[in-house]
């Protein structure tokens, strides 16, 4: 109305009117058009604001491995596009959040799996290999970046042990060796040095770690051989020369290792070149010694080894050899040491027979000292006056009955070393000796010897029986009791009887003392089988005063007819096997041989 009131004001026409309203009526409509295109765009940047803002969100959460929800639900609630979209750019920024907190998460796991194949391989390690892909955030790839870097913290610390126990290994080598670590390892690696945290855990690290070791354990073997060889030869002096052990002590950390394993020796400086040369020079000193005393310690072996033959019983096969062999090492035309050698061969081949031939020689010491109280016996039957009742006479008669059962069990031990030398000399093949003569000729002529004076004891027992009997008739002719005025005239009588042919043909039978035999014929029985025949003639003299002189009640089996035997003592072994077979054959003889006088038993019950 305005525009009328101006118009009239003025006088515009109704034309110019008209036209003027078509004007404000066509800029209006164009303002219109514009505030509505405006309108418009505003709306559809809204809208790609919010599809772009879905879109990313999307990528967002594909990358994220989450899946994607659709905003219907969003789109009902909000009143406007501007609401919708503020929710949308909320979502949108959490997600982002979530985003970058997974990407630093990815980001720290790839830079320690980096800075751990730097320190494990540096050469092989591409930093470009490992790198973030950020469409690619998912747990399921978090997850496989987290077990790799464990499998490299866990090498890490295989390769860190493993060249920490490398380090130990060589620490001790050079201990042994008197070498100097420090230097050792700066050759190395600076970082291995002691003090420092971070080691050096390369495969370059490691191989020249085992390389070292390798090295210095080869040369603490070669030290070890060396020195081990010394200690032989040092122990091999020690025993030729008789050191003393206050001379060995101080090398008693050299001995005590010579058969160690490599691994064995860890003391410090057991082989050191100081060491080594100090144990060598001790070698040196005892060899020189040993050349100025190789005489004497040959004459010493040779003693050695007489003393050992002679403990066994054995005769060496020449003097006259050891003599020659004595006088040329006096003049130096043989070499000590090669004869040295030999008398240890020897010395170790005598200890294997001695070692074979003990039980058998312990045997024989038994025989022997059955033997001993068998001799004993003899004398003790020879004494006229062993029934008086003096001091020791029950401890005499004791003994003479310990001794019977002694010598009782001489031929079942005599059966058993005959038994024992026999296998002997089959598994050896040769003469079981001893003290030069064949031990079984000397037991088959002692059984001879033993057989030839049962034989004369049982003509003895029946001579005496034949005189009782006829004791018995003359005092059935002449009285009960002849007086001792007849007595003896009786004895002269059977004196002068027996001076005719028949008479000292009996006397001779009636009265053959037992000859003691010596250690020495025993010895010599094999050698001297002519002797034996003489030995045994001549004790048949004296049989008229032997018979002549018997006492009253006396027994009639005298036990002094047994052969004597050597004169070595020793203990005598009541398990033998003459409780066996060859007791149980000889039981009736002993019964019969056996025969105790009325006096002495009488004496034995008056001692006790």
């Amino acid at each position: 109305m305005k525009s009328r009131v101006i118009w009239d004001e003025i006088g515009e026409s109704e034309d110019d009117r008209e036209r003027m309203l078509l004007e404000m009526e066509q800029e209006c409509l164009e303002v219109y058009k514009r505030k509505v295109d405006e309108a418009n765009r505003s709306r559809d940047k809204i809208f790609q604001a919010i599809a772009d803002s879905e879109t990313e969100l999307a990528a967002i959460c594909s990358s994220l491995g989450k899946p994607y929800v659709h905003l219907e639900r969003t789109k009902r609630n909000a009143s406007s596009l501007k609401e919708e979209l503020k929710e949308i750019k909320q979502q949108l920024e959490e997600m982002f959040k979530v985003r970058c907190d997974r990407l630093n998460q990815f980001l720290e796991i790839i830079n320690q799996i980096q800075r751990l194949s730097m320190e494990i391989n540096p050469m092989e390690c591409n930093p470009s290999m490992i790198t973030v892909n950020e469409f690619d955030l998912t747990v399921r790839r978090l997850e496989e970046l987290q077990r790799q870097l464990h499998l490299l913290e866990s090498e890490k610390t295989d390769r860190l042990n493993l060249v920490l126990d490398h380090l130990s290994t060589l620490k001790s080598l050079c201990v042994v060796l008197d070498m100097n670590y420090k230097e050792t390892v700066l050759e190395i690696h600076s970082s291995l040095e002691e003090g420092k945290d971070a080691k050096s855990i390369t495969d370059d690290t490691i191989e020249k770690l085992v390389s070292a070791i390798e090295s210095l354990r080869d040369v603490k073997i070669q030290r070890m051989q060396k020195l081990q060889d010394l200690a032989s030869t040092m122990l091999e002096l020690w025993h030729l020369m008789d050191t003393p052990i206050e001379e060995q002590q101080s090398f008693q950390t050299v001995t005590c290792n010579i058969a160690a394993s490599e691994h064995e020796i860890t003391e410090p400086n057991t082989l050191s070149i100081s060491f080594i040369n100090h144990v060598a020079a001790e070698v040196s000193r005892l060899e020189a010694i040993k050349a100025s005393k190789m005489k004497e310690l040959v004459l010493k072996k040779m003693i050695s080894l007489e003393e050992l033959r002679r403990r066994s019983h054995l005769i060496a096969e020449s003097d006259n050899e050891t003599q020659r062999t004595k006088e040329a090492i006096e003049i130096g035309a043989v070499d000590p040491s090669v004869i040295l050698d030999q008398i240890e061969s020897e010395i170790s081949n005598v200890k294997e027979e001695a070692f074979s031939r003990k039980e058998i020689l312990e045997k024989i010491e038994k025989w022997m000292a059955a033997c001993e109280e068998e001799s004993w016996l003899e004398e003790y039957n020879r004494d006229e006056n062993r029934y008086s009742m003096g001091r020791g006479t029950h401890l005499a008669l004791r003994r003479a009955e310990k001794a019977r059962v002694t010598v009782n069990k001489i031929p079942g031990m005599v059966e058993t070393l005959i038994a024992k030398a026999t296998m002997w000399e089959k598994e050896r093949g040769k003469e079981f000796t001893y003290d030069g003569a064949g031990l079984l000729s000397m037991l088959e002529s002692y059984m001879t010897v033993r057989q030839e004076k049962e034989q004369e004891r049982k003509r003895q027992r029946d001579l005496r029986r034949q005189l009782g009997l006829q004791t018995a008739e003359q005092e059935v002719q002449f009285g009960s009791k002849p007086s001792p005025l007849k007595s003896q005239s009786a004895k002269r009588l059977m004196k002068s009887s027996s001076s005719g042919p028949e008479g000292r043909r009996q006397s001779s039978q009636l009265s053959k003392p037992s000859t003691p035999i010596s250690t020495r014929d025993l010895r010599g029985f094999s050698r001297r089988t002519d002797e034996e025949t003489e030995v045994s003639s001549a004790g048949r003299k004296g049989t008229d005063a032997m018979s002549a002189s018997r006492k009253p009640f006396a027994a009639f089996a005298s036990e002094d007819n047994c052969p004597s035997t050597p004169s070595k003592v020793a203990s005598v072994d009541a398990e033998e096997r003459s409780r066996d077979t060859g007791t149980m054959q000889m039981a009736d003889q002993i019964q019969e041989e056996i025969e105790y006088s009325f006096e002495e038993r009488r004496v034995d019950c008056l001692t006790r």
